[in-house]
Parts: structure tokens; C-alpha cells; sequence
């Protein structure tokens, strides 16, 4: 059985870092937390789980800091996480079952990163990140902001999941970041042109993040995945400009790198068409959403709610529109297994299966 290092970067993380240590404690071998200067109870927290607590001056990089916990890493592989993540027990077990199983020749294991999570458990947002990594490689992480861990040799996927429950947000913080590389006369790559996009538009600063996206898609080099994202998240900040036209556009300028339909394309699409009340546009493509299936092996963004409830519930809006209230009605249903107490689906399942009311009243 291999040994594990798990190696945490904190700063001001009192109130979520228990939490974490408790779900992972029992199963990894040694637990490394570098602190990065916090004001609080973090350290203190920290030593309640772990001698092999290390200072760290924030340098505003964050890669640097991520290198300096793996340092000190002894084990076989090393473990890493937030503080405001967690494994829920299911992932406890398998992570566990893993440990027992793990052929020491992999290099890497890669793991969902569930970053999002509605109120009914529906994961909002699944990535994969290189999560648990073979010590004696010594990958090292790279990138100031949205940093990776460059990984290379044997890797296998697992279907073990990371949460991602943060209690408060650092509201400008990496934008921050960037600013200083800019500053600095830094060169940007197509991977930093993406992210600092995706802080402008975040932040509300809708003209400058599409000028960012545009110049990912215009260097050759980067992640076909980031140019993907680069057209959607583009779209976005045109659809929140009013600029209709060109969020529409953007959409489909993404199916030149996706090759297909993605359904977060797809369902931003249906949206545009339902806006301008062109409802079986709008069907079309919300259909081609909702057929989408999930590919476990996917390393870029997934957001399920597009192939999921939220197809399915713009469908039953259109198709009331179109006064087809039988279809109207099953595609509320379809939403309402995914969320049976959304108050707008609570809603239109009130109304269409009051017939008598069923002209008086809009779907919400």
C-alpha cells in the first residue's frame, strides 16, 4: 500500500479548515499545512491536527507556495486540497479503497473537482485536476493566479470528487494578480489571456474580458478547451452588454474549436432565440442540449445544468408559449426531478395541471 503527503497552502482559513482536516485525516499519512500569513486561528487550528506546520511569505504568486507545501512532502504521493474543500464519506471510501489498490508505476491520479453545488446536490460546476502525484517526480506547479501542476507520464482517471464549499469569496483579488503582471510588462500566454478574462468578466468588466478572450483566440498556442470557454464566457459578457447579435455569434464561433455542439452552448443559444420569442429555434437547440450525455473523461469545465433541469425547463416555458401544454407539461416534470423545490417549477406543475386555470396565468 502507498503512503500519502497531504500538503495544504492557507491564509485566514479558521472557519473552514477543521472541516476539511476531518474528512481526510484517517487516510492520508502525513498532513503539511504552510501558512501564508494568516491573522487569525488558522495556525492554531492547524497545529490541532499536524506538527509540520511551515510559514511561507506570500510572494502573490501562488504557485510558489503550492511548490513550498509539496517540499516538504515525505511520502510516496502527495494529497493536496483547499481548506474549503471536503471529501463527502462516499469519496472518503474510495480515496481509502484507492490508497489499498494504487499500482505504484502511476505517475498521477486525476479527480473530479466538484467547484459548484446547488441546494438539491446538483453539482453545478465538474472539472478534473491531477490530484494525487507521484512525490519522486517532482512535478511542480506553474502560473501565478490560476496556476496547474505540470504532470506528465502515467495517469489515470478515478471517479473519486473533490467538494468545493467556500464560505466567503476574495472579490478582486486575483484580478489584483494580473494587474501586477501587467505592471510588471509581463508576457501573456493564451491560457493567462483566458483566465484574466474570466476575472474581468466576473468582476463586471464586460468590454475588457471580451478584448481578453479575443486575444486567446488569437494565438494559435493554448488549450483547445480554454477557446471553447473563450467564445461561451464571451457570449456571456455580450448577453450582458444586450448585444445580442454578437452573443450569438460568439456561441457559434465556439463550435469552430468544440467540433460539436456543447451543451452549454446550446442552451445559451435556445435562450437567445426564446428572447426574441422565436420559441421552436429555441426548442431546437435546448433539445440538443438535454440529449448531451456527460463524458467522465472530460478535463475542461462541465456545467450539468445545461443537458439537465435547465433545458427542460426553458422547454416547458416555449412549449406553453406555443400552447402545447402536454409537452409543456413533461419537460416541467423532467426539470422537477432535478429540482422537486424550485419555486418556478413548483409553479408551472401548479399551473398545467390546473386546467381550468391553465389561460390565466404565465410560466415563470
Amino acid at each position: 500500500m502507498v503512503t500519502i503527503s497531504l500538503c495544504m497552502i492557507v491564509k485566514n482559513e479558521e472557519d473552514v479548515l477543521a472541516r476539511c482536516l476531518e474528512t481526510v485525516k484517517d487516510i492520508v499519512d502525513e498532513i503539511n499545512i504552510v501558512d501564508t500569513g494568516s491573522t487569525d486561528r488558522t495556525v492554531e487550528i492547524a497545529k490541532e491536527y499536524t506538527d509540520r506546520v511551515y510559514f511561507f511569505e506570500w510572494t502573490g504568486n501562488f504557485a510558489d507556495a503550492r511548490n513550498e507545501s509539496f517540499r516538504h512532502a515525505t511520502k510516496d504521493y502527495i494529497f493536496y486540497i483547499d481548506a474549503d474543500d471536503v471529501l463527502l464519506e462516499e469519496d472518503q471510501k474510495k480515496l481509502k479503497e484507492l490508497k489499498e489498490s494504487l499500482d505504484p508505476s502511476v505517475d498521477s491520479v486525476s479527480m473530479f473537482y466538484d467547484a459548484g453545488t446547488d441546494e438539491y446536490g446538483n453539482v453545478t460546476l465538474r472539472y478534473r485536476r491531477n490530484r494525487l502525484v507521484k512525490r519522486a517526480r517532482n512535478f511542480l506547479w506553474k502560473g501565478d493566479c490560476h496556476n496547474y501542476l505540470e504532470v506528465y507520464g502515467k495517469i489515470i482517471n478515478s471517479d473519486i470528487a473533490i467538494k468545493h464549499k467556500k464560505i466567503s469569496h476574495s472579490t478582486g483579488r486575483n484580478l489584483n494578480i494580473y494587474q501586477t503582471k501587467i505592471d510588471r510588462g509581463d508576457i501573456f500566454s493564451a491560457r493567462d489571456y483566458f483566465y484574466y478574462g474570466n476575472e474581468l468578466r466576473e468582476n463586471g468588466h464586460y468590454e475588457k474580458a471580451i478584448e481578453s478572450y479575443d486575444q486567446n483566440l488569437s494565438i494559435k498556442e493554448g488549450w483547445i478547451e480554454d477557446k471553447v470557454y473563450a467564445c461561451i464566457n464571451k457570449a456571456d459578457c455580450y448577453r450582458f452588454l444586450g448585444d445580442l447579435d454578437n452573443e450569438l455569434k460568439s456561441l457559434f464561433q465556439s463550435f469552430v474549436y468544440s467540433k460539436t455542439p456543447r451543451p452549454e452552448a446550446c442552451s445559451r443559444i435556445g435562450y437567445n432565440f426564446q428572447r426574441k420569442r422565436e420559441y421552436k429555434n429555441a426548442i431546437y437547440w435546448y433539445s440538443i442540449a438535454a440529449q448531451s450525455e456527460a463524458d467522465t473523461n472530460q478535463w475542461s469545465f462541465t456545467y450539468p445544468a445545461y443537458y439537465t433541469w435547465y433545458p427542460h425547463l426553458q422547454m416547458c416555458v416555449c412549449y406553453y408559449n406555443l400552447g402545447d401544454f402536454q409537452n409543456s407539461y413533461e419537460h416541467n416534470e423532467k426539470a422537477y426531478s432535478y429540482r422537486p423545490n424550485d419555486e418556478r417549477i413548483l409553479h408551472n406543475k401548479k399551473l398545467l395541471e390546473d386546467k381550468l386555470n391553465i389561460n390565466s396565468k404565465n410560466p415563470t
